[in-house]
């Protein structure tokens, strides 16, 4: 059976997609629980913001160190450790706080933990996919990042309902129920196969990948797709809870999962029909779309097309973040370990400027999130101007 597995590449994909749900895990797991860390462990607004700041913080620097150590560690070992180092997180989450004299010291050394592993496998599992000789990359791509939606949609749902039915008193059981997953691929990478990454292509130097005019677009599309995704994701659940006059947890199961039902079924529409539709014009229409969506979000006056225009937006960004994953893979394909990690940097910093531009000019506007949401029209309409820019392979 191992041999089995060994030898054949599509475990490697299942691999890569419990992978994601695995990331899914680890970013959206712990702010289901911040009102109930605060009261557990007595803490206040501004450490609780820290946990979420650290494990960004720590990601980022992850996917800046991982250029150097990874092509030097190995791919298979460095996979491994990100599993590792997620499941020992979130158990530490569980574990941590009683174990440690200082229970927040103990959720931070937990954060850390997964954050290493969340980073690290943000940077590998796109190319460790993009390097299997699968016919359709563009559609491996989309249906891999589509997984990532999923594992989202599940934390949110299965968590709530485990919440409903145990009790949020018992959280620490289910922290433990997650690592089951990160537990369960550690092993099952550890026997699939990995293929070398640059594909039989010259391995480009990183000052050779630095002077490159495409290499600088995709950085900044990568920062665009981030952006574009989250600033809006980001005020789902407001807009729900204004929409549908309900609760927090049902305006964030109505607004977030809705966004990320959506964005899943992007991705997972293009992996199947993307011998129908070239990616440049996929992206081109899904930039379009979402411009569209949010202008509709900010000047409707009516909340319930507000949340119909987040929804459309969770499908309209779908593409952009594994579309310009394929572009660089396809027109740079000796960039290996170092251009990952830079677009996964990108990425990341598309990802907190998108919010952060909402938030400040929300906040000069006497809180006015339409006005936030106006400002950050500016990432899908840069997102339409770049991709119309790439003149490269756009299509394998």
């Amino acid at each position: 059976m191992k041999n089995r597995i060994r030898d054949n590449y599509n475990h490697t994909i299942y691999a890569s997609y419990i992978g994601y749900i695995t990331q899914a895990i680890v970013n959206n797991f712990a702010p289901l629980l911040f009102l109930t860390f605060a009261s557990d462990y007595n803490l206040t607004l501004d450490k609780i913001t820290l946990i979420t700041t650290i494990n960004f913080l720590i990601q980022l620097l992850v996917d800046l160190l991982s250029a150097r150590f990874i092509d030097r560690i190995g791919y298979r070992f460095s996979i491994i450790l990100a599993h590792v180092c997620a499941a020992v997180g979130l158990i530490g989450l569980a574990v941590f706080p009683d174990l440690f004299g200082n229970a927040y010291a103990g959720l931070l050394a937990a954060v850390v933990l997964y954050a290493i592993g969340g980073g690290i496998t943000e940077v590998l599992i796109s190319p460790i996919v993009e390097a299997c000789p699968t016919a359709k990359k563009e559609a491996a791509m989309s249906l891999l990042h589509s997984f990532y939606c999923w594992g989202h949609v599940l934390v949110v749902l299965l968590s709530t309902l485990f919440f409903a039915v145990f009790g949020i008193e018992n959280w620490k059981i289910m922290a433990c129920i997650w690592a089951v997953v990160p537990l369960f691929n550690i092993f099952y990478f550890a026997a699939v196969p990995i293929f070398p990454v640059s594909g039989g292509h010259e391995k480009m130097s990183f000052k050779k990948l630095l002077s490159q005019k495409l290499f600088w677009l995709v950085i900044v599309l990568m920062i665009c797709a981030g952006a574009s995704e989250q600033a809006m994701s980001q005020w789902a659940s407001a807009f729900a809870e204004s929409a549908l006059k309900v609760s927090k947890t049902v305006g964030d199961l109505a607004g977030p999962c809705t966004f990320a039902l959506c964005m899943g079924a992007a991705r997972a529409l293009y992996g199947k029909y993307s011998d129908h539709i070239p990616l440049k014009k996929m992206m081109i229409g899904s930039s379009v779309l979402c411009i569209f969506c949010y202008l509709l979000t900010v000047l409707t006056q009516n909340p319930v097309l507000g949340l119909v225009g987040c929804a459309l937006c969770g499908f309209s960004v779908g593409i952009f973040w594994p579309g310009t994953f394929s572009i660089a893979a396809l027109n740079l394909p000796g960039g290996g370990t170092a251009m990952y990690a830079l677009m996964a940097l990108a990425g990341d910093l598309g990802c907190t400027s998108g919010p952060t531009v909402v938030g400040m000019i929300a906040n000069q506007t006497g809180g006015n999130l339409k006005a936030g949401l106006g400002v950050a029209l500016i990432f899908p309409v840069v997102m339409l101007i770049g991709v119309s820019m790439v003149r490269g392979r756009s299509h394998s």
